[in-house]
């Protein structure tokens, strides 16, 4: 087998992952193009969102040709779901890539994100959630039984900031308008998948995608980064709520310079880390475990397989 390649074009960022025959990470890239900016408002991928994600996928592609990489899966997630105008740009990723890109639904990606975050813990894996929150929708995952059961909540980091955390920094009210929507999601899901509401001593859950790394690195205080010590961190729900609240209170600019803060999510970290907080809380546990692996991990998976 040859080297295989994992691309998501999310909500808020851009990722590639590259494994050999073994499943050994070759490259992992990550920038954010925010290709979901204003489509909660719009419905339309804007055509300058558009054009960064391409120009990102592009810089993938040479660094998939430099790898041999022969075989890839390419996705599309929520803002590309809610645009009317997504089949335009999965032609368009699927031309400068090389790769046919999929259109996920929520519970597909939800799947993908729990086959890739949950392939190394110790353990069984019955009673685990997984949060995997992304720009314009959070997917939660749980295993009762060995079977998998999935939702896709209508908030992600990029949409509760642009629906509700619009000042610098955001009033208590809106603030309060962002933990109202949260939970009207959290009922939804709930309604969906019944066993997420009912007590469970024996539950864990575990954080994906750019907030949960991102509160981790600040938690961490990392200047640089270093996944060994990222990928499975221990976020209390203490520690959640303060950040949350430290982070609310800072301006963008402060949290721009804040050590562990990634450059591109200063503006949507507090909509994210409200999303995490009232999650871990709803679910009735005292933290989560941060995974550096995710929906990139389950694509290369299911390469390989």
């Amino acid at each position: 087998m040859t080297p295989v390649a994992a691309l998501d074009c999310g909500t808020n960022s851009t990722r590639l992952l590259v494994v050999d025959d073994t499943g050994h990470p070759l490259e992992r890239h990550m920038r954010i193009t925010r290709l979901g900016k204003g489509v909660d408002a719009t419905g339309e991928l804007r055509q300058d969102a558009i054009d960064r994600t391409i120009a990102v996928l592009g810089d993938y592609h040479e660094v998939m040709l430099r790898q041999g990489v022969t075989a890839g899966r390419l996705v599309a997630t929520s803002a590309v779901r809610d645009a009317t105008n997504g089949a335009a740009f999965l032609e368009a990723a699927s031309e400068m890539t090389g790769v046919r890109a999929e259109l996920l639904s929520g519970e597909e990606e939800g799947k993908l994100s729990f086959a890739g975050a949950t392939a190394d813990l110790d353990g069984p894996i019955d009673s685990t959630v997984v949060v995997d929150i992304g720009g314009g929708s959070t997917e939660l995952v749980i295993c009762v039984d060995g079977q998998l059961s999935a939702h896709s909540m209508q908030a992600g980091c990029v949409r509760v900031t642009e629906r509700a955390l619009r000042s610098d920094p955001p009033s208590r009210a809106e603030l309060d308008v962002a933990t109202a929507m949260i939970n009207d999601a959290i009922d939804r899901a709930i309604d969906a998948i019944p066993v997420l509401g009912r007590s469970d001593p024996d539950r864990a859950v575990v954080g994906l995608a750019g907030t949960v790394s991102t509160l981790s690195m600040i938690d961490l205080e990392m200047v640089e980064y270093d996944e060994a010590r990222v990928h499975h961190h221990w976020l209390s729900l203490e520690s959640i709520g303060r950040w949350r609240d430290v982070l609310a209170a800072d301006t963008i600019e402060d949290r721009r310079r804040r050590p562990g803060m990634v450059p591109g999510r200063e503006d949507v970290i507090v909509g994210g880390a409200c999303i995490l907080f009232e999650v871990v809380r709803r679910l009735g546990t005292d933290g989560c475990l941060s995974s550096e692996h995710d929906i990139l991990d389950g694509l290369a998976q299911s390469l390989r397989q």
